[in-house]
């Protein structure tokens, strides 16, 4: 008989590092920010003239928030690459003036460390931004901000997923002299949110036999739909859609009927005022409409989580994310599988 003190107990290593957020949240504010200030200047001072946003995966989700930041509150425009134009095709754009940030947990994967390189060689000002000062990427790369977030064992990334939007946030702060002051009370915020994992074990009841699910949000809300939908997949299976929710109206809404289940993130703000359509809609077909977002939107929904109020819009997403990761692991757990060893997938994904 297997001692029971050596069998592994499904999802402890996800469990504990979505525990570690508040400290890590912390520790890119005291140790990380001093550095990220530093780097954003020396950027600032060669005047980019727009900003290209490379990564796969959970840090694509970041790089997309990173592209609502940039846009919104520094005015360039911004744009998530294609790799394969480079790795692939072979194509040698101008880049020039341009700052193109490479965004990784690992920092190894090929072709984010061929298409960096491509970058710098074609004159653009590059930054890695990761979790492994030691990476390839990091190597490459003529800036690099340590995202701080320690080792994650666990396949389903969430601690460097918000450090990477922290540590994305400072950066766009540190660009236009700003001082990052919204970002001071996320770690105590964060284990305010964490620390109510029973409301959200209950809201993981309603999923554990879904068979689809549809997630949406509009503006600095977007981004988070899309990594809770990854994070759905990638541990419960269950095939998430995540959609803006101006793109829902415009044909993938037919699919939402009386007993579909669909989660949307509402930003308190802009992004949530524009979503208030989206949402009248669903209710109007029926739908079963869970809400992360404040309290007055939760209440007229079928159920949900309410964040903290008071929190500024750009830094949100930090907050919104955390009932969702949750919700991940509970589905996966209620479903009878384990989060910390999703089917086919690798800690660091290779591609070319």
């Amino acid at each position: 008989m297997s001692d029971p003190q050596t069998v592994p107990v499904p999802g402890r290593i996800m469990a504990a590092e979505m525990a570690e957020q508040p400290a890590v949240l912390q520790r890119i504010l005291d140790e990380g920010a001093p550095k990220i200030r530093e780097i954003a200047a020396g950027i600032a001072a060669r005047n980019p003239r727009f900003v290209l946003l490379t990564a796969r995966g959970t840090s694509d989700n970041a790089a997309l928030y990173a592209k609502y930041l940039i846009e919104i509150l520094l005015g360039k425009p911004a744009g998530l690459t294609s790799m394969s134009t480079t790795t692939a095709y072979g194509a040698k754009p101008d880049l020039t003036d341009v700052l193109v940030i490479t965004v990784s947990q690992s920092g190894g994967s090929p072709d984010l460390v061929a298409s960096t390189k491509a970058a710098r060689e074609a004159g653009a000002i590059t930054l890695a931004v990761t979790n492994n000062p030691d990476s390839p990427l990091a190597e490459v790369s003529e800036f690099h901000i340590d995202v701080l977030a320690g080792p994650e064992k666990a396949l389903p990334a969430t601690k460097t997923y918000t450090a990477e939007l922290l540590a994305l946030y400072l950066l766009v702060e540190g660009l236009r002299g700003g001082d990052g002051s919204a970002a001071k009370e996320l770690p105590a915020l964060a284990a305010g949110v964490l620390a109510r994992q029973a409301e959200v074990r209950a809201l993981a009841e309603r999923y554990r036999f879904a068979q689809r699910l549809v997630i949406t949000s509009r503006g600095y809300g977007y981004p988070t739909a899309r990594e809770a939908a990854l994070k759905l997949m990638e541990t419960t299976y269950i095939p998430a859609s995540p959609f803006s929710g101006a793109d829902l109206l415009h044909g993938p809404l037919a699919m939402v009927d009386n007993v579909s289940p669909v989660i949307a993130i509402v930003p308190d703000g802009k992004g949530g005022e524009a979503l208030q359509p989206v949402l009248d809609r669903l209710r109007g077909r029926g739908a079963d409409l869970v809400v992360i977002g404040q309290q007055a939107q939760v209440d007229a929904a079928s159920a949900g989580f309410a964040l903290p109020p008071g929190v500024p819009e750009e830094v949100q997403p930090i907050l919104e994310i955390l009932p969702l990761q949750q919700l991940a692991y509970e589905v996966t757990i209620a479903r009878g599988q384990d989060p910390d060893a999703p089917r086919a997938l690798a800690k660091v994904t290779e591609t070319h």
